[in-house]
């Protein structure tokens, strides 16, 4: 299984910090972003490829030789944030570039979480599907900014929609995707007939309407970093990913 970690982003909310440093290789406890995702999915991913804007390719690259797992780095060739290609179009360069054809998980590489994300790879090859996680958001604001999906039996999403101004639910899906295998090509598909390249989750939103894609509710926290305040938050609070969770 390849874990696609998107990285092409410039984070220009928290300019000045990140106007010439990427945020995923920020430092929360002591390490990049990075590492406490990959650390914690070593055991269940063969090969981690971060794809990088070209800005910041350079300082993925030198992550990566230190990195001690298997990490290959992509650069989209982007330079600015007016011409970046869009999460979803950088999922397709991926797949393209390395011929990718097998189960995959794709994340955000600038969120943390306070749970083992093991788990969530468990319920996934056990559904033997496409998957989301998903999570309960009160704050209709908060709600506008993201993906919200409807709920069916077993965990399956009946609708899901990015940035919706009036959200049908309170299930919010985090950019943390299992594409399985014969999923893939309709990353694709799914640009062709288009849908959203910008935002993951708008992938997700067109393949829910192809096939089944399964939701599992989160055991955890997750922490977001957004600006600089934020970023401060989650220095302050972050203790890092607790195997024992509930999975």
């Amino acid at each position: 299984m390849k874990c696609i970690i998107l990285a092409a982003g410039y984070a220009t909310r928290l300019y000045p910090l990140t106007e010439n440093f990427p945020k995923p290789l920020l430092e929360v406890g002591g390490k990049p972003i990075l590492d406490w995702l990959t650390e914690d999915l070593a055991g269940k991913i063969d090969g981690f490829i971060a794809v990088s804007n070209h800005k910041f390719a350079e300082h993925f690259k030198a992550w990566a030789k230190k990195c001690p797992y298997e990490a290959i780095v992509l650069d989209d060739g982007s330079v600015c944030n007016e011409d970046r290609l869009g999460a979803v179009r950088d999922i397709q360069f991926a797949i393209d570039a390395l011929q990718i054809n097998e189960d995959t998980l794709v994340i955000a590489g600038d969120n943390l979480l306070d749970f083992s994300l093991t788990g969530f790879v468990s319920y996934a090859l056990g559904k033997n599907a496409s998957c989301v996680m998903r999570y309960y958001e009160p704050d209709t604001e908060k709600l506008k900014k993201c993906g919200f999906a409807t709920i069916g039996e077993n965990d399956i999403i009946t609708k899901m929609e990015e940035k919706p101004q009036n959200p049908k639910s309170n299930w919010c899906c985090p950019p943390f995707y299992f594409y399985a295998k014969k999923d893939l090509p309709l990353v694709k598909r799914g640009i062709e007939e288009g849908c959203g390249t910008d935002a993951p989750g708008s992938f997700v939103c067109w393949l829910a309407s192809q096939t089944p894609v399964f939701a599992m509710e989160m055991p955890g926290r997750r922490y977001d970093i957004g600006n600089l305040a934020s970023y401060e938050a989650v220095k302050r609070e972050y203790k890092g990913i607790t195997k024992g969770a509930k999975q």
